[in-house]
């Protein structure tokens, strides 16, 4: 049976665990968990998500991850890898670090954020690792008490759930967590309310299976979005191959560029060998697309409308 494709729109939140294959540790030393902190923080400068929570247990990762444009799987993807490279030169090994695909559920951010924070600051004390969420050294509970500064966690929108003054909010925070130290495991943080996918109500589930249908979730090939972004600016797509800068074939290669960084089943590398141009300068032109759109109203409008025309030819190919 095939896999169900991710539930991907800007804005949504997932409870992410990451396992170690068969079980086994995925951290070796404290070198290694500082190593995946920096992938962490590279991952929220480049793909631009939040993380707002996260613990590092000896063989599994817990996330609670809220992306933008670029769909969990590609982030996922790239964390994974850079992760494994780095234990595999390290402990002179091959072959895989972590167990098939990761477990990732969208939730319900207004009803289950807080509780999912508390569960996942309370792994370790369910683990029988430490007394308290305080006493373990790899979660982001300190930073929410304000001990540990750590600059790619996000802590704000949490902490505003409790009061708009921090101490009055890392006060309160605390409390809240000290009332879920004897909570054992909930199932469904792990599988869900609806299609093992989603953690919410039936309206929410509703809700974002339509947010999700209004997104381009990467089913169509180079040609299509290349397609796509030239009819709008009444350009043929042979002109994107020419060498040189002209425009405006410089900026529907950057358009397409940052929507093919967006997609799950394309990538980069394929649209460089069809435009002819070098990895790093299309990741940089989508780079600066990114930047713009979110100043330019026109530059946001025309990508806005090439999605829309790229979900209109997805549906029928669908």
């Amino acid at each position: 049976m095939a896999r169900k494709q991710r539930i991907h729109y800007p804005g949504a939140v997932y409870h992410v665990i990451l396992r170690g294959n068969s079980s086994q540790d995925i951290f070796f030393a404290n070198a290694d968990r500082r190593r995946f902190y920096l992938l962490l923080q590279e991952g929220v400068g480049k793909y631009h998500h939040r993380i707002h929570a996260f613990c590092l247990m000896s063989n599994h990762v817990h996330l609670a991850v809220q992306v933008a444009d670029i769909p969990l799987s590609r982030i996922m993807h790239n964390l994974g890898f850079r992760y494994t490279r780095y234990i595999n030169w390290r402990k002179n090994r091959t072959g895989h670090l972590f167990q098939g695909r990761y477990k990732a559920l969208l939730i319900n951010a207004d009803s289950y954020l807080l509780e999912l924070v508390r569960y996942i600051h309370c792994n370790p004390v369910r683990a029988g690792l430490s007394r308290s969420p305080h006493q373990y050294p790899w979660s982001s509970h300190r930073a929410y008490l304000g001990e540990e500064a750590i600059s790619w966690l996000s802590t704000d929108w949490i902490l505003s759930q409790f009061a708009s003054q921090d101490n009055r909010a890392r006060t309160l925070y605390a409390d809240f967590i000290g009332h879920g130290l004897h909570e054992g495991h909930r199932c469904e943080f792990h599988k869900g309310s609806a299609e093992g996918r989603i953690l919410g109500e039936d309206i929410f589930s509703e809700q974002a299976f339509a947010r999700a249908a209004q997104q381009f979730q990467g089913h169509l090939d180079i040609e299509g979005i290349i397609s796509a972004v030239c009819s709008r600016y009444g350009i043929t797509p042979k002109v994107l191959v020419e060498p040189g800068k002209k425009q405006p074939a410089a900026l529907c290669r950057a358009i397409a560029a940052y929507l093919v960084q967006g997609a799950d089943n394309i990538t980069m590398t394929e649209l460089g060998r069809y435009v002819g141009r070098d990895l790093a300068a299309l990741s940089r032109a989508a780079e600066r697309i990114r930047i713009r759109s979110e100043s330019e109203a026109d530059l946001a409008k025309r990508i806005a409308e090439i999605r829309q025309d790229l979900g209109r030819i997805s549906k029928c190919q669908a």
